[in-house]
């Protein structure tokens, strides 16, 4: 089944090939014969209800950066041409990215999107996560400081959090001593004009903030990323460690208890994130993780991810 695919994701040429689960998915779908296009978020264009976007050929290759691809011209293209257009821009969360979404729902499901467009702007990764608190550390969301000040009397040490933030940027722990707590309340009220994420601070996170990949509602591996030495956060974009690790009875638990509300979103490709136990987010907005948990050698989820849609477009 050959089919013609396009990937909206940010500049291939400032990708790392070693790491980048579009690249992944794009190798796979090369070595399965489809047809093979990307583009950049910033051409997409609405007009006259047809939804296009200046489209490149691609032809990518397993090695070092600078040598992994080989695209052609930019074509003004009717998105709608494709078989299957993948939603693999990194986020920031934002306008930009949810606009896209509601024009991406304009061509979807005849052209399947994935993950389906409407559903990764319903199900912000620190916000689905809540429909789930019997699985999560106490958590807030708020931009009311008494409310804050008083979740931090209750909780002691706290996270907080920019609720739309990605990749451990803007993520704070704030001591129950903290004297600083204030003055971070007014730095991220005139930074953000939504709400911040308040959580309980979890101390096994010094064991590892475990990734664990969904792939059509079934997980099949987990890579555990341990922090650096004086680092709060885990995130492999500030120094976090991977490593290779086994799910828990408890975190399949977690896993089972959230299937159905991934597979009632038709949600192909989530990670979702567990600290001691505890559920911290779902991530639906450019999951990563494939390329790391080949390397560890796990299964390989770009395939899995391609045998989820080629199932879906046979029907």
């Amino acid at each position: 089944m050959a089919l013609k695919t396009a990937v909206q994701m940010d500049p291939i040429e400032s990708i790392e090939p070693k790491g980048d689960s579009s690249f992944a998915i794009m190798l796979e779908a090369q070595a399965r014969g489809h047809e093979l296009f990307y583009y950049l978020p910033d051409t997409i264009a609405l007009r006259d209800n047809i939804v296009s976007a200046q489209v490149m050929p691609v032809e990518v290759f397993d090695k070092p950066k600078g040598e992994h691809f080989k695209a052609g011209a930019p074509v003004l293209t009717d998105l709608s041409t494709f078989d299957v257009v993948h939603l693999r821009q990194d986020p920031p969360f934002d306008m930009h990215y949810i606009t896209n979404t509601h024009l991406l729902e304009r061509i979807h499901p005849k052209t399947y999107v994935v993950n389906a467009p409407g559903a990764v702007r319903n199900a912000p990764e620190k916000i689905l996560v809540t429909e789930f608190p019997e699985l999560m550390p106490p958590t807030l969301i708020t931009r009311d400081r008494q409310a804050i000040h008083a979740f931090r009397r209750e909780h002691g040490n706290i996270i907080v959090k920019p609720l739309f933030g990605n990749g451990g940027a803007g993520v704070f722990l704030i001591s129950e001593s903290d004297q600083n707590l204030a003055s971070l309340i007014e730095l991220f009220e005139q930074s953000f004009r939504e709400p911040f994420m308040i959580q309980k601070y979890l101390p096994d996170v010094r064991k590892g903030d475990k990734r664990i990949i969904i792939i059509d509602g079934e997980p099949v591996a987990a890579i555990n990323r341990v922090p650096a030495e004086g680092e709060a956060r885990s995130n492999m974009h500030v120094g976090g460690r991977a490593e290779h690790s086994e799910l828990t009875a408890r975190e399949h638990e977690i896993c089972q208890t959230i299937a159905p509300a991934l597979k009632e979103r038709d949600l192909i490709f989530v990670g979702i994130d567990v600290i001691g136990g505890f559920l911290t987010e779902i991530n639906v907005t450019s999951p990563t993780g494939i390329r790391e948990v080949k390397r560890f050698g796990g299964p390989d989820i770009a395939a899995l991810y391609w045998d989820a849609i080629e199932k879906r477009r046979a029907h």
